[in-house]
């Protein structure tokens, strides 16, 4: 699915401009990197497609990149945001940080709810993963859906329960961890099969 990136469809409250700080930031910031290598989070003008995050806390709240930021090998502390308050019935959150953080964010936070031994999501967007996933039965939501709404997350919830990698039918895949090292061997396994 080639969707044009228009921004976050959430409503949202900036709690604070501070840029979050957490003992595991330089983690995810070498997903982050892994990422862009390999083009796992292709550009888009002004950002990546793609959006990692860790868990901080058992009310759910995370740390996740932020909505138009460039994956790199250099990421600024404004590149992240925390995201708490999550409400998916009025579609909303509360961040800090100096910029909005990911469209899919919601989508974190439905999964980090609906399976609370996860503290880590890598969603990345790959034409080689889309296009082997029937080769090695790796589960595929049934309808295609677009980014960042609650339609996308009601498919993605029917087949995460016990699933830690899954397929966003002509879209991308979700990677799931209890931790960040987990959640990128999952996708490192992946490519290794593709690439066999």
């Amino acid at each position: 699915m080639a969707e044009i990136y228009i921004g976050t469809k959430f409503s949202s409250v900036q709690i604070s401009k501070k840029n979050p700080e957490h003992l595991y930031l330089n983690k995810l910031k070498y997903w982050c990197a892994y990422f862009q290598n390999k083009n796992l989070a292709p550009p888009y003008p002004g950002g990546s497609s793609g959006n990692l995050s860790f868990k901080i806390s058992e009310e759910n709240d995370f740390i996740i990149t932020a909505s138009n930021t460039r994956l790199s090998d250099d990421m600024p502390e404004n590149s992240f945001s925390k995201v708490t308050n999550c409400n998916i019935n009025n579609f909303s959150l509360k961040f800090e940080g100096e910029k909005i953080p990911s469209s899919e964010s919601l989508m974190h936070y439905a999964i980090y709810k609906a399976r609370p031994n996860i503290n880590a999501i890598f969603h990345g967007h790959s034409t080689e993963i889309l296009e082997n996933c029937n080769k090695f039965n790796i589960p595929e939501t049934e309808k295609e859906e677009e980014y960042g709404t609650i339609q996308l997350i009601n498919e993605v919830l029917k087949i995460i329960n016990s699933q830690d990698f899954v397929i966003i039918k002509n879209h991308g895949f979700i990677s799931l961890g209890k931790d960040m090292e987990e959640a990128g061997k999952n996708v490192i396994e992946i490519l290794n099969k593709i690439e066999k």
